[in-house]
C-alpha cells in the first residue's frame, strides 16, 4: 500500500529511533518523580522569597561565626554554607527567618542516579550523549511530521482541533493525545537538544571575566553588610547564590548571582565594582535546565511525566496502526490477473480500513464463479477482458484523494481502454467532516466524463464504515447482473461472553409493511440511552446484528421490520409475552439526544423511529424543543407507533409532527417534501445551532441531506453545517 511522505518520515524516524526513545521515555517517568519528591520535602519557607538579603545575612552573622555562601537550591530551598560556634564547616537547608537548620542537604536517590545516567548517556558517556541528543532531535522531527499529519487529516490547520471520528481506538487517542502534549514534546526535545549542544560546547560561550572599576576598591567609609543598601534592596527572590568575601583584603569582595546577572561587591561600603549581565546562552541554558527537568515545579513535573507516558503510547499505537495497515492492506493473492479478469476492483484507501470491503465483494464473486482482479488506484491500467469496474475510496482531509489513489486522476485521462466497462463508485467516510465522499465524487465525475465508461449505479455514498449500508449496496449492484453474492463481514465480531437477558414486555402485530413494535425489559438494571444500539446474536451465527433503541420507561423499545429470510427478524416476531432474549447493548453516544441544543428536528422513515421514540417520550428531553418529520407507506403503517407519539404529543413533549405516506392515494409524498413544506422550520433551527437528526434507510439520508442542503443554501445563504447533523442511518 502507498504511502505518504509525510506518514513515511513519521514511521521512519519512529522506526529508527524507537529503542532509544522507549528507553529516554521510560527513564523520563522515573526522573519526574525526582523534582516531585523533592518539592514534597518540608523545606520550603513560606514567604521566604520576600525576605530582603540583608535580614538574611543579619540573621545568620547572629547564628554562626562565619557565613561562606547563602544560595537557593533547583527547588528554591534556602542553602547556607557556614562556620558554626562550634567551629565546624557545615552546609545545610535553612529557615532564612530565624537562621536555623532544618534539614540536611538533599542526596539523590541511587534509583535517581541510575535514570539520569541512562537517560543523558545511555552509560556511553560521551557517545552516548551524543546518540541522546540526537534522538531528541529526531523525536522532534516526529512531533513535526505528526502535527503535519494531523493538519492533513483535519483538512486544514483551522480544523486541527475539530471533532475526530473515534473509529479506531490507536487513531482516535494518537491524535487526541498528540493534540495536547504536542507543546510539552517540543519543548522536551528542544531543551535536550540544546543541553546536548552545550555539553560539547558547540554554542557560543558565555564571557566569564568581570571589567573591574578598580577606583571602587575603596576601604572607606566601612559599613555593615547589614546596611548595605543595595542588600537592603534585594531579596531572596533575586538572587541564585551569594559568595562571601574570602579575606578581609579589599581586592575581596562578594560575588551575588541574581537571576539575570551576575555582581561583585565591595565588602566594606557595598558598592558594586563589577556588573555582568547574563547573556542569551546561559539564560537560554538556564530555561532549558528547568523545562527539561521540571525542576522545582511540581505542576510542571506532572506534565513531563504525562508526556513521557504519552509518547510510550505513541511508540504503542503507531506501531500498531502501522501492522494493522499492513494486514488491511491488499493481500488477496489474485486468482486472475488484471487482462483475464472480468471484474475490476480498486481501492483508495489512506488507513487501509476500505480494503475490508474491498476483499468481502472480491471472495462474493469469486464464490459466484467470476473473475476478479483487485488493486489500488494507482495502479489503474488497462484491462483487456474487463467489463464491470468497480471503485471504492475513502477521501483525505479536505477532499483530496487518498496517498494511493494520487495519480488516479492523470492515469485515466492517459490510459486506453479496449472495452467499454460499466463502473459503480462507493464513497466512504464521516458525515462529522465537510469533505464527506469528496473524493469518490471525483471519481464519479472522472469516469462519467470517460467515454469507455458508463454507469451502473448511482454514487454511493457509506457514512461510518456502516456494513448494513455496504450490504443494501452490494445487494443492488448484484441483482443488476443477476448474482446472488453473499457478502460476509471482513471481520468476525467474537460472540459476548455477557450478554444480558431481556424479558418481552409486548409485540405488536405485524402490520401491512411488515413492521411491528417489540418492549423488552432488562433483566438486571442498565444503563443505557435512546439511539444506543441492540447487540443480537443469531443462532450459530457469530456476526452480530444492531437494532436502534428506544428507552421508554427504563425499558427498550424496537422497530423491526420482517424481512422474509430474516433470521432475527424473524425469530423477533414471534416472541412473546415473558419470552427471554439474550442481547447486549452497545453505547452510540454520537447518536443520544442533545439535550444541551435549543431545538431538535428528528427525521425518519419506516423501522428508523425507533430510537425517537424514546427521545420524545424521555422525560430528561423536556426543556429542548423538538419536531418529528416521519415517512411510511401507508396510514397502516403509523398505527403501532401513534399509541407513543401521541402521548409524547399530549404531554408537550413534541412540538411538531409531520408525517408522509408515500402508497396512500389521498397523499403521496416523501419525508424529504414535508421537510421542504416546512423550510422555514427547518432554517430556524440551523440558524439557531439545533441539532438534526437522522435515522433509517442510507436512501433517505442522501434524499434528505440533499434537502437540508438546498435550505441552508436558499435561506440562510451557507452550505448545510454537518455538525449540526447526526445520522444513524443503514
Amino acid at each position: 500500500m502507498t504511502i505518504s511522505i509525510w506518514r513515511y518520515s513519521h514511521l521512519t524516524l519512529a522506526i529508527s529511533s524507537s529503542i532509544f526513545i522507549v528507553l529516554a521515555a521510560l527513564t523520563g517517568i522515573v526522573l519526574a518523580f525526582e523534582p516531585i519528591s523533592n518539592q514534597l520535602k518540608p523545606y520550603a519557607v513560606k514567604h521566604a522569597d520576600a525576605l530582603s538579603l540583608s535580614k538574611t545575612v543579619e540573621n545568620l552573622r547572629v547564628e554562626y561565626d562565619e557565613i561562606i555562601h547563602i544560595e537557593k537550591d533547583k527547588n528554591n530551598f534556602v542553602i547556607a554554607s557556614v562556620i558554626t560556634k562550634e567551629g565546624k564547616n557545615e552546609t545545610f537547608y535553612i529557615n532564612p527567618f530565624t537562621a536555623k537548620k532544618i534539614g540536611d542537604i538533599i542526596e539523590k536517590a541511587p534509583v535517581f542516579k541510575f535514570a539520569t545516567n541512562l537517560h543523558r548517556s545511555l552509560f556511553l558517556k560521551s557517545t552516548g550523549r551524543i546518540l541522546v541528543g540526537f534522538m531528541s532531535f529526531l523525536l522532534f522531527l516526529m512531533a513535526v511530521t505528526g502535527v503535519l499529519l494531523i493538519i492533513k487529516r483535519q483538512g486544514g490547520v483551522k480544523h486541527f482541533f475539530s471533532k475526530i471520528i473515534k473509529d479506531n481506538f490507536n487513531q482516535y487517542y494518537h491524535i487526541i493525545i498528540g493534540r495536547y502534549v504536542l507543546i510539552p514534546i517540543i519543548i522536551v526535545t528542544l531543551s535536550g537538544v540544546y543541553l546536548s549542544l552545550e555539553k560539547f560546547s558547540l554554542l557560543p560561550s558565555e564571557k566569564k571575566s568581570h571589567d573591574l572599576n578598580e577606583e571602587l576598591l575603596v576601604g572607606t567609609p566601612k559599613i555593615k553588610i547589614e546596611d548595605f543598601s543595595l542588600f537592603k534592596t534585594l531579596t531572596l527572590n533575586d538572587i541564585q547564590r551569594v559568595e562571601f568575601p574570602f579575606s578581609d583584603a579589599i581586592e575581596d569582595y562578594f560575588v551575588l548571582k541574581l537571576n539575570d546577572k551576575e555582581l561583585l561587591v565591595n565588602q566594606y561600603n557595598g558598592t558594586i565594582i563589577s556588573e555582568k549581565k547574563q547573556n542569551l546562552v546561559a539564560l537560554a541554558s538556564s530555561w532549558s535546565v528547568l523545562l527539561h527537568t521540571g525542576q522545582g515545579s511540581i505542576m510542571w513535573s506532572v506534565i513531563l511525566l504525562l508526556t513521557c507516558i504519552a509518547i510510550l503510547f505513541f511508540m504503542f499505537s503507531g506501531f500498531t496502526m502501522t501492522l494493522n495497515r499492513r494486514k488491511n492492506s491488499i493481500k488477496i493473492k489474485n486468482k486472475f490477473s488484471k487482462d483475464t479478469a472480468e471484474y475490476i476492483i480498486l481501492v483508495g484507501s489512506e488507513t487501509g480500513s476500505t480494503y475490508g470491503f474491498a476483499k468481502a465483494l472480491y471472495k462474493a464473486l469469486i464464490a459466484e464463479g467470476k473473475s476478479v482482479f483487485v488493486s489500488e488506484l494507482n495502479t489503474y491500467s488497462s484491462y483487456k477482458k474487463a467489463k464491470h469496474l468497480v471503485v471504492f475510496t475513502s477521501t483525505y482531509g479536505d477532499g483530496e484523494s487518498p496517498t494511493n489513489a494520487k495519480n488516479f486522476e492523470k492515469l485515466v485521462g492517459h490510459v486506453y481502454q479496449n472495452n467499454t466497462l460499466k463502473y459503480s463508485v462507493v464513497g466512504f467516510g464521516s458525515l462529522a467532516y465537510k469533505g464527506f465522499c469528496k473524493y469518490a465524487i471525483v471519481v464519479d465525475s472522472l469516469l462519467q466524463l470517460h467515454q469507455k465508461f458508463i454507469p451502473n449505479l448511482s454514487l454511493h455514498k457509506i457514512n461510518n464504515q456502516s456494513f448494513e449500508a455496504f450490504k443494501n449496496w452490494a445487494s443492488s449492484w448484484s441483482k443488476g447482473k443477476g448474482l446472488n453474492l453473499k457478502i460476509e463481514k471482513p471481520v468476525n465480531t467474537p460472540r459476548p461472553k455477557n450478554s444480558k437477558l431481556f424479558k418481552v414486555v409486548s409485540r405488536s402485530m405485524v402490520n401491512s409493511d411488515n413492521s411491528f413494535v417489540l418492549e423488552l425489559k432488562p433483566a438486571q438494571k442498565l444503563k443505557f440511552n435512546s439511539g444506543d444500539l441492540l447487540k443480537v446474536y443469531p443462532k450459530n451465527e457469530q456476526r452480530e446484528r444492531l437494532y436502534s433503541i428506544g428507552k421508554i420507561n427504563e425499558n427498550i423499545v424496537l422497530s423491526i421490520k420482517k424481512h422474509e429470510f430474516g433470521v432475527c427478524s424473524g425469530y423477533f416476531s414471534k416472541l412473546k409475552k415473558n419470552d427471554m432474549v439474550l442481547a447486549d447493548i452497545k453505547q452510540n453516544k454520537d447518536f443520544n439526544f442533545p439535550v444541551n441544543a435549543k431545538e431538535v428536528v428528528m427525521i425518519s422513515n419506516g423501522t428508523g423511529i425507533a430510537p425517537f421514540l424514546g427521545m420524545i417520550n424521555n422525560q430528561d428531553s423536556n426543556s429542548v424543543k423538538s419536531h418529528l418529520f416521519w415517512g411510511g407507506r401507508t396510514k397502516d403503517s403509523y398505527q403501532i407507533y401513534s399509541e407513543l407519539i401521541d402521548k409524547a404529543f399530549y404531554s408537550k413533549k413534541l412540538s411538531g409532527l409531520y408525517i408522509s405516506f408515500s402508497k396512500e392515494e389521498s397523499q403521496k409524498k416523501y419525508v424529504q417534501n414535508s421537510i421542504v413544506e416546512k423550510s422555514d422550520l427547518i432554517s430556524r433551527v440551523l440558524k439557531n445551532d439545533g441539532v438534526i437528526m437522522i435515522c433509517g434507510s442510507i436512501a433517505m439520508q442522501n434524499d434528505v441531506l440533499e434537502t437540508l442542503e438546498s435550505i441552508s443554501e436558499s435561506k440562510l445563504n451557507r452550505p448545510l453545517n454537518l455538525n449540526q447533523i447526526k445520522t444513524d442511518c443503514y
